[in-house]
């Protein structure tokens, strides 16, 4: 794949006619060949119309991640994944770069990862959300953060592209912001479980899809309610205010809409179901994006060139939803120990800090296991799909306070 070109389009053949798999990712960025032979695969899969790969793209467990799918009449779960609605929130925070004290905020982080005191039924309420539709263990999760790759972090501005556009959002060289990165945590896992037992990996056809899209759309929204009280429990730790500017999923899947389809030259007027999936992909059509790499590398405030649908149709109305990992999670280690320390990982060549008492943890996410985030979103411009706003600085990241048992 080193003479991968950006949008190179490549067809295939599959079990419904030849289905186009578009790659949106330069010869110098990081492609491994399973996440290739993963995307093919599912390009295969009965009612794909088109697969796209993102410059993030990666293997996941059997399907890769980085990656939107349109289908016709056919809903596949297991591509959502387990996380449904897992994505980033951004929050401005009411003090200026200069004033930040990360040495005593580290010290009042504490409890994040402890289950909720306040009232979840009420705070759910706030959303619109019955809180009833999910069991009281589930909802007992709701603002906490979870493992993997999923964090709460504070930023400062880097570096400004676009000081009309950041103006837009309130936000200038010397402001500071949260972002959260999180998803429904055990809801999504016992949704998709449900589904697996039930059908397999076979799709569902639209009409058998209608209860499970139910219990998608709340568990997408159960999400966004949770990454807005990690914030909440966030910012009273410090005492400090916020203001929302973002929420973007990432693991969802919506229908297409009739212009969406007529991008991709689909007959929107057949009576057809078209069906958007992404797996770790951020729309492109819904306003800002933030794209984050590692917690030692720059997070990019982006805008999408909405206004050209088209364009954005090349790529699956989809831009990459972070920097997309290089390494396995078990080889990170055995990698990692011949040179490093776990002192080495608790910082990084920014100055800032990381929260994160699970040994595994910190290796498994050390900045050095996932691709160049500055090449990831290079990729992104150079196909046309986005404009740059700002960068993002990391000062303090929080992952966890529980050691590995």
């Amino acid at each position: 794949m080193g003479n991968t070109k950006i949008c190179e389009m490549v067809e295939l053949p599959a079990s419904n006619g030849n289905v186009p798999v578009r790659l949106i990712i330069s010869k110098n960025n990081w492609l491994e060949t399973d996440a290739l032979d993963q995307l093919q695969r599912v390009a295969q899969f009965p009612g794909m119309c088109a697969a796209f790969g993102l410059p993030d793209l990666h293997p996941g467990k059997g399907h890769p991640i980085g990656a939107a799918f349109v289908s016709r009449a056919v809903v596949y779960p297991h591509l959502v994944g387990s996380d449904i609605g897992c994505g980033m929130g951004l929050w401005q925070v009411d003090v200026r770069a200069h004033k930040i004290n990360s040495a005593q905020w580290e010290r009042k982080l504490k409890g994040l990862d402890d289950t909720w005191s306040g009232d979840a039924n009420a705070w759910l309420e706030t959303f619109g959300l019955d809180a009833t539709k999910a069991t009281p263990q589930q909802n007992s999760k709701l603002g906490t953060i979870g493992g993997g790759n999923h964090f709460a972090e504070v930023q400062a501005v880097q570096q400004v592209f676009d000081a009309a556009a950041l103006a837009t959002c309130g936000l200038d060289k010397n402001s500071v912001v949260l972002l959260a990165h999180s998803g429904s945590r055990g809801l999504g896992q016992d949704i998709l479980t449900q589904y697996i037992e039930a059908f397999g990996s076979a799709g569902l056809l639209t009409e058998q899809a209608q209860p499970y899209m139910q219990q998608h759309n709340f568990a997408d929204a159960w999400a966004a309610a949770n990454r807005a009280l990690i914030a909440h429990r966030f910012a009273s730790a410090l005492r400090l205010c916020i203001r929302p500017l973002l929420d973007v999923s990432h693991n969802h899947v919506r229908p297409l809409r009739p212009a969406e389809a007529a991008c991709l030259q689909l007959d929107a007027q057949a009576g057809e179901h078209y069906w958007l999936h992404r797996k770790g992909a951020s729309p492109s059509t819904e306003g800002l994006v933030m794209i984050p790499g590692s917690r030692g590398s720059l997070s990019y405030l982006v805008q999408p060139r909405s206004q050209d649908l088209p364009a954005l149709a090349q790529a699956g109305f989809s831009v990459a939803h972070g920097a997309g990992r290089k390494w396995k999670r078990s080889d990170c280690k055995a990698r990692l120990l011949k040179h490093l320390q776990v002192k080495d990982l608790e910082s990084t060549a920014f100055g800032s800090r990381i929260i994160c008492k699970h040994r595994d943890l910190l290796f498994e996410e050390a900045p050095q296991a996932y691709k160049n985030i500055d090449r990831v979103v290079a990729d992104l411009v150079a196909a046309g799909l986005i404009d740059l706003v700002a960068s993002f600085k990391p000062v303090l990241t929080y992952k966890t306070m529980r050691k590995a048992s």
